[in-house]
């Protein structure tokens, strides 16, 4: 499935950013979703990740009450909504899709192109 990462922008810290990704494909509601996030030279982190239905989500120590996962599969749009943001947020965020909920990228099969977040102190 090819997705589309887009949302991210400058915040100061302390703000809100929502990211979105979408599909012009039809298998959407079949697949588990996950965030990830990359800081250059840093290995790619998961972030959060929601099963294909939005009953189930999952998040890192380092964003847990402050983000969320969720979906709306009739737009075929995954959300992640980012409060009180902190410098260490800033990042290039992906999404991706796979068959099931994970914190391995290795178990996505397909991904977003990133989107940038940028976090002002």
């Amino acid at each position: 499935v090819q997705l589309q990462a887009s949302g991210g922008g400058l915040v100061q810290a302390g703000g809100s950013l929502r990211l979105s990704c979408t599909t012009p494909g039809r298998k959407w509601s079949r697949y588990a979703m996950g965030w990830f996030r990359q800081v250059p030279g840093q290995e790619r982190e998961w972030v959060a990740d929601i099963s294909w239905d939005g009953a189930n989500t999952g998040y890192s120590d380092p964003v847990k009450g402050r983000f969320t996962i969720s979906r709306n599969n009739p737009q075929k749009t995954l959300y992640l909504q980012m409060n009180s943001l902190k410098s260490e947020d800033a990042a290039v965020y992906y999404c991706a899709a796979g068959a099931e909920r994970s914190r391995n990228e290795g178990d996505y099969e397909s991904w977003g192109q990133g989107t940038q977040v940028t976090v002002s102190s």
